[in-house]
Order: structure tokens, then C-alpha cells, then sequence
């Protein structure tokens, strides 16, 4: 089992001080949020979608250090990438953390840093909440266009 140094070491800090992308879109196609139930964090995301990738992207992040840490990357990596490229990180992430799964690569490599919170189930839900208002948010952008 990792121990707390492992999950609260240099870097999960250095992210979680440099969250971008907190200004909120003034006129997105979609805002969502997400709380984890067990320690409060709380996410609420704005997301404008334009030729099949994120063009604007705006958060509120209220968490905890993991919450904040993926918050961060998602909030530099995420706009230019496609809906499904999202979705796939987020499954990503949920099998690394439940199921030992290995992390995403590439351009969301930095999300390796929060392994170790694989063998804390209570903190999981805290590096999710980004994830799930995304994912929220796309789905939401993805009905209204399928009612047009």
C-alpha cells in the first residue's frame, strides 16, 4: 500500500497550484458539476465544444489537493481535445483507480501522480469529480445537438 507521502508529494502540489482555466465561460454551450460525497469537493465546469474538439473550457474548483491536481491538468490539457479523447481519460482513470489499470499517457501523463490513490477507495471519488462534470457537460452539448 502507498502512504500518504506517496499521494501528497511535490508535484500533486505544484498542480494543484497552477489550476488554469478558472475563469467561467460567459456564454458556454454547457455547464456541469460534480461532487464527491464523502469529502465535499466540489467541480463545476463550463464547456463550449467547436468542429468536434473543446474550444473554451472554464472550472470552479472547490477540493481537496487530488481534486484540485486533476482539475489542473484537465484545465491544461483539455481544450483542442476531441469528446471521445475525454471520455476515454476518464474511463482511463477509473480503471487505474479501481482496477489498477495503468495511467493515460501522452498528453495526460501528468495524471500518473495520482496512482497511488488507487489504494485509497475513500479519495477516489475526489480526483473523479472533474472527470464525471466533464463528462456531464459533453453529454449534455451532445443532446441538445441531437435534438437540432
Amino acid at each position: 500500500m502507498s502512504d500518504l507521502d506517496d499521494i501528497y508529494n511535490t508535484r500533486i502540489l505544484e498542480l494543484a497550484a497552477a489550476i488554469p482555466r478558472t475563469e467561467r465561460l460567459a456564454d458556454p454551450q454547457a455547464t456541469a458539476s460534480a461532487r464527491s460525497r464523502l469529502c465535499g469537493s466540489e467541480v463545476s465546469v463550463d464547456v463550449s465544444v467547436a468542429n468536434g474538439r473543446v474550444g473554451a473550457f472554464g472550472q470552479n474548483v472547490k477540493a481537496c489537493l487530488l481534486g484540485q491536481a486533476a482539475a489542473s491538468v484537465v484545465g491544461r490539457e483539455i481544450v483542442g481535445s476531441t469528446p471521445a479523447e475525454l471520455r476515454q481519460v476518464r474511463e482511463t482513470m477509473r480503471a487505474m483507480l479501481k482496477e489498477g489499470g495503468p495511467p493515460p499517457g501522452g498528453k495526460w501523463a501528468d495524471l500518473a501522480v495520482l496512482a497511488p490513490v488507487r489504494d485509497y477507495k475513500h479519495r477516489h471519488d475526489a480526483v473523479m469529480i472533474i472527470f464525471d462534470a466533464v463528462s456531464k457537460a459533453l453529454d449534455e452539448i451532445d443532446a441538445k445537438a441531437a435534438v437540432v
